[in-house]
C-alpha cells in the first residue's frame, strides 16, 4: 500500500496532543477523553466501535485486524457513519496491532469510512496526517446503543470451555482452564507481561491477520514461557470479538510448543482439536478436571 504523503509543514510531534487520546486498548478509553481523537492499537470490530464511539470523539482509529471473517475487524468504520463520527483503520500489514504507538509513527490507513472520507482521509493516507485531519473535526454528539462482550461456558469432552469476547474478560477462577477467547493474539503495547493475567491451562485467540511483523501472534511465546499452551486461529475463519465463532468456526492456524505437544497443529478446526485432547486427557490416569 502508497503512503499518501503527509502535508505537515512544521513537522511537529502531535502523539502527545492534549486532543489525542492513544491507548493500546480501547478498554482503556475512558469519559475523561470526551471528545478527543481516539487511536487504539484495538482491532475495528463492534465493541471497540461502542467503546470509541460512546465518548464522543472528534475521529475514531482502529487496526483492522486482516478484515477478517465477514469483515469483523472493520465493523466499526460503518457504526461510525450512523453516529457521523469519522472512522478509520490502519492495516495490519503496516504497524503492530495492539501498539497504538506503532499505529502512529508506521501506521498507513486501510479504510475510511464516509464521514472519513469527507474529511480527506483516504487508503494510503499516514495514520499521522489522518490523526491531523480529525482533529478538525466537530466531536461527535449521537449517543450509541452498548455492546456487551460476553461470558459463555461450553460443554466439550469432559469439560466445560470458557469463552470469552474479549481476553479482558478473564477471572481469577479461570486459573487452570480452557479459555478461548475473541480478543487478537497481540501484545497489548508490546509487553510480554500482558500476554494474559491469569495463568490458564489453554488459551485461543484470533490471529488478526498475523500482520507486521507477526504481531497478531505475539502473545504466544510469551505463553509459552510460562508452561501455557495456546493457538490462534485464522482471521478468515472466525469473527474476530467473538469467541463463540472461535470455537465453533476457528480453524488453527499457529500452535504455540506446549499447544503442539498436546497435538495442535495448523489447519485444524479448533473445536475438533479441544474435543480430542480433552477427551484423551479426561482418560488419563490421575486426570484432574477444570471444572
Amino acid at each position: 500500500m502508497s503512503n499518501v504523503a503527509s502535508d505537515d509543514a512544521a513537522g511537529e510531534d502531535i502523539t502527545t496532543a492534549p486532543w489525542l487520546c492513544r491507548v493500546d486498548s480501547i478498554n482503556y478509553v475512558t469519559g475523561a477523553d470526551r471528545g478527543r481523537v481516539i487511536l487504539s492499537g484495538s482491532h475495528g470490530g463492534l465493541y471497540s466501535a461502542f467503546k470509541g464511539l460512546s465518548v464522543q470523539p472528534r475521529g475514531l482509529v482502529l487496526n483492522d485486524a486482516g478484515g477478517g471473517l465477514r469483515g469483523a475487524g472493520i465493523a466499526a468504520l460503518e457504526e461510525g457513519d450512523r453516529f457521523s463520527v469519522a472512522v478509520v483503520t490502519i492495516s495490519h500489514r503496516s504497524a503492530r496491532i495492539g501498539d497504538a504507538g506503532d499505529m502512529a509513527r508506521r501506521g498507513i490507513v486501510s479504510h475510511a469510512n464516509a464521514v472519513a472520507r469527507a474529511a480527506g482521509i483516504v487508503p494510503g493516507l499516514a495514520c499521522i496526517e489522518a490523526l491531523r485531519r480529525l482533529s478538525r473535526l466537530a466531536p461527535g454528539q449521537g449517543q450509541v446503543q452498548a455492546v456487551r462482550e460476553h461470558r459463555n461456558e461450553v460443554s466439550c469432552a469432559a469439560e466445560r470451555v470458557i469463552c470469552i469476547d474479549s481476553a479482558s474478560l478473564i477471572e481469577a477462577r479461570d486459573r487452570g482452564r480452557v479459555v478461548v477467547t475473541g480478543s487478537h493474539g497481540g501484545l497489548i503495547g508490546g509487553d510480554p507481561g500482558k500476554a494474559i493475567s491469569v495463568a490458564a491451562r489453554f488459551l485461543a485467540f484470533n490471529d488478526a491477520g498475523c500482520g507486521c511483523e507477526n504481531a497478531g501472534l505475539g502473545r504466544l511465546h510469551p505463553l509459552d514461557l510460562r508452561g501455557i499452551a495456546a493457538v490462534a486461529v485464522s482471521h478468515e475463519s472466525a469473527e474476530i470479538g467473538n469467541a463463540l465463532s472461535t470455537l465453533h468456526h476457528g480453524v488453527v492456524s499457529h500452535a504455540n510448543v506446549a499447544a503442539r505437544r498436546f497435538g495442535a497443529a495448523a489447519g485444524m478446526p479448533l473445536r475438533q482439536f479441544l474435543e480430542r485432547w480433552l477427551g484423551a486427557s479426561s482418560q488419563s490416569p490421575g486426570h484432574i478436571g477444570c471444572a
